[in-house]
């Protein structure tokens, strides 16, 4: 039977059957609910403080919205970072960048079409993610278009730092043109209480989004100088639900494909304290999701075509793994005053996976596994002095990021296809398998990075200069599996290599300070430059055969680059505080996608080739705003709110990923004993979009809203209950930048969000 056929198959090629999946995810439910009879349930978080009285301001945990630099790692500090707690993320139920955009930050999203982070409408390699400081590659399944840069677990993090704006490549380097997002994993201190030598911290629940069970346990304990942590974790769940009620096969489908999905995350490190100045530390990180798909949308799928839907299965696996060995020193008036070096081990590797049958035409099973594998090692260490010449003080940092990397690709695979390709074979001409499409590459970059923050009139006026320098190679080694493609590629391409200066120059003035009401009002504005190098995919990817069509990357591409300016101010603090910015950036040599050979232009290529190009100007403005403010005793209301505008300045046309106008609006209230928040996302229309081709989706203004309430049973421990209730009225809506861009293949529901969905957590700590 082809079912029987298909799951021998799977086994050989090392192609998961649903069963077999279906089993390892009993095995990682079974995992995670030993971690949480182990621990008790608990949240990693602050209590406010006992006995609240009615004449203190609030006892909720407030999102921090203006930066704070206390807070915010010493690379991202600025006026457009903001920074968000492990408390504040169990506060807002927050696990994922999707939540974070709903409930907290205003104009950033997820875009699941190409599976990146989305901020000043800007995303895919254009946006760095980094985890503990270390870079996290864009890495892009050539023949899905699909990349992924949050391959980590929120339930692992203490804190997540996202800076808007290209100004960060002063310090963080090449992709920081739309903005970064940096997270930090948990310490062992975060779980261990003052006075105490042992923590515990765990959480699980149910969302009902996409019926997922999910659970999260850490252990830290000390032994004199010396901690130690460990931390494991699990989410086991189905489809995202759309609201999609048409459940067809074929185009007009609205529901969304059946899937089952796992994901597992394991954190451990060891720190060591030779005294109050200097810290050795060990960390071990694996994180894995498995995504299996039953595909019963697309042109292709019928109940008596070839691909029949009871057969046809896709996968999508992510799995990173690293090492790391720190130092860190800390010495307020020392020789230096803090220090930071990070050496590190990292593996990422994306598979996307294919299984189906073919019942009329090349009848018999098809399987491929493309596997995309980048292995890094890396150096970022930095060390800041602060000292005074005269009437000036100084704040210097001195950095460095040297890394090297091996991105590998091979597809392999199996179907009916017998040479030669013509007759009922014809079809074969496209189907290609165990080959690479893009060569071996190595790649080398070293960063250089100096800044000081110099302070005048006591310290009101701070200007800031730095600058960084970056230097890159891609170069493309040879592989027999890269030869024998179904393009046939005759030589390797080019070596691509290329240096930029990233400058910024920062000044920030207190116009207040300590008054009664706003407290401290700082205005600021910066200038920086920014640039992004083309990404393997991009430069070396090679996917087609002769005789059907090719999709071939540009060695010659140079790197995009970004020139802008930020100009605001922030005030006040928790209790009463926010900021506003606009902000003005032009983009030289954008990387984009054209067709460079029509189809029917060649007899070699009959549907036509495709490549990149660099667009030569490209521009983005817009205005952001947030604050908070706690009216009454233990009352709070809270805000964000963006409106961003891109074109492409050489073809007169707006930018595809461009968000629309947007603001979340929350009011809370909150005792030692139990609290309760409401709020709305509200987004305008998105009409400004290309046209043609490769138009943009134009999705209606929308408005959601969510309430959610916690409660703690009792005060002699730390035990919490939390329910969420989320887009409460059933609204159907759309996030515009999570559309694929031109014809839609389904039906135009199938790409909404989610409806009413509802979240319920269950923590406790000791």
């Amino acid at each position: 039977m082809p079912n029987d056929f298909v799951v021998k198959l799977a086994g050989k090629y090392g192609i998961r059957a649903m069963g077999d999946y279906s089993g390892r995810l009993r095995y990682g439910v079974a995992l995670g609910t030993l971690m949480l009879a182990m621990a008790a349930p608990a949240v990693a978080q602050q209590r406010p403080a006992q006995g609240t009285s009615g004449d203190q301001p609030v006892t909720l945990d407030a999102i921090v919205v203006q930066g704070d630099a206390a807070v915010a790692a010493p690379l991202l500090q600025g006026p457009t970072t903001t920074t968000t707690t492990r408390a504040e993320l169990d506060r807002q139920q927050i696990q994922s960048i999707t939540d974070l955009s709903n409930r907290v930050e205003a104009g950033i999203s997820f875009n699941r079409a190409n599976g990146s982070v989305n901020i000043r409408g800007l995303d895919g390699a254009r946006v760095l993610t980094t985890v503990d400081g270390i870079r996290q590659t864009f890495v892009t399944d050539n023949r899905l278009s699909l990349g992924t840069t949050t391959a980590f677990d929120f339930d692992a993090l203490s804190t997540l730092d996202l800076l808007r704006g290209n100004s960060g490549g002063a310090t963080l380097g090449g992709g920081v043109l739309g903005g970064a997002l940096a997270v930090r994993t948990l310490d062992p201190k975060d779980l261990i209480k003052p006075g105490q030598n042992f923590g515990v911290l765990a959480k699980t629940g149910y969302d009902s989004t996409d019926r997922a069970w999910f659970g999260s346990s850490a252990v830290a304990g000390r032994y004199q100088n010396t901690y130690v942590l460990l931390q494991g974790s699990f989410r086991d769940g189905h489809e995202t639900n759309n609201n999609g009620d048409i459940k067809t096969i074929g185009v007009t489908r609205t529901a969304p494909n059946p899937t089952d999905f796992t994901q597992v995350g394991f954190l451990g490190k060891i720190h060591h304290y030779v005294d109050d100045v200097h810290r050795f530390g060990i960390t071990g990180e694996y994180f894995r999701r498995e995504d299996r798909v039953n595909q019963l949308t697309g042109t292709g799928v019928s109940l008596t075509g070839n691909i029949r839907p009871w057969n046809n299965t896709t996968g999508d696996d992510v799995e990173r793994k690293r090492i790391s060995l720190t130092y860190d020193y800390k010495q307020p008036g020392g020789f230096f005053d803090e220090a930071s070096a990070n050496l590190y081990w990292q593996n990422t590797t994306r598979n996307g996976l294919t299984r189906t049958y073919r019942y009329t035409s090349v009848v018999g099973p098809f399987a491929r596994d493309n596997e995309i594998d980048e292995e890094a090692f890396g150096f970022n260490g930095y060390v800041i002095k602060r000292f005074q010449t005269g009437a000036l003080t100084h704040g210097v940092t001195l950095g460095t990021e040297l890394r090297m990397t091996t991105m590998d690709q091979y597809s392999k695979g199996l179907d009916s296809c017998r040479l030669p390709y013509t007759g009922l074979y014809a079809a074969c001409g496209n189907l290609h398998t165990n080959q690479a499409d893009t060569p071996k590459v190595d790649g080398r970059m070293a960063g250089f990075y100096l800044h000081d923050e110099i302070g005048m009139l006591d310290n009101r006026l701070r200007v800031t200069p730095g600058v960084r320098f970056d230097w890159y190679e891609e170069k493309p080694q040879y592989t027999a599996s890269y030869f024998s493609g179904g393009s046939r590629p005759t030589t390797l391409p080019n070596d691509s290599t290329d240096s930029a200066w990233s400058p910024r120059v920062r000044v920030e003035y207190d116009i207040l300070k300590n008054t009664p009401w706003f407290k401290d009002v700082t205005v600021f504005a910066q200038w920086s430059k920014g640039f992004r190098a083309p990404t393997v995919g991009e430069l070396y990817a090679r996917f087609g055969a002769v005789g059907t069509y090719l999709r071939t990357g540009n060695p010659d591409l140079r790197p995009e680059t970004s020139n802008g300016i930020d100009v605001g101010l922030k005030f006040g603090d928790k209790a009463f505080g926010g900021s506003l910015t606009y902000f003005h950036t032009n983009y030289r040599n954008f990387i984009d996608v054209v067709q460079t050979v029509p189809a029917g232009a060649s007899a070699l290529y009959p549907f036509g080739v495709t490549s990149y190009r660099n667009i030569a100007r490209a521009e983005i403005q817009g205005f952001e705003a947030n604050g908070q403010y706690a009216f009454a005793p233990n009352w709070l209301v809270r805000g964000s709110f963006s409106y961003i505008r891109g074109v492409n300045k050489d073809a007169d046309t707006f930018l595809n990923s461009i968000p629309p106008v947007q603001g979340i609006v929350a009011v809370a209230y909150g005792t030692d004993v139990w609290g309760a928040e409401v709020s709305t996302k509200l987004a305008g229309p998105r009409d400004d979009v290309e046209r043609g081709a490769n138009a943009g989706f134009k999705a209606p203004g929308y408005a959601v809203f969510n309430a959610s309430a916690w409660w703690r049973p009792t005060t002699l421990y730390d035990i919490e209950l939390q329910v969420g209730v989320y887009n409460i009225f059933d609204r159907r809506y759309f996030d515009a930048v999570s559309i694929p861009t031109g014809a839609l293949v389904q039906a135009r529901d199938y790409y909404a969000e989610p409806g009413r969905t509802v979240k319920a957590t269950l923590k406790y700590q000791f």
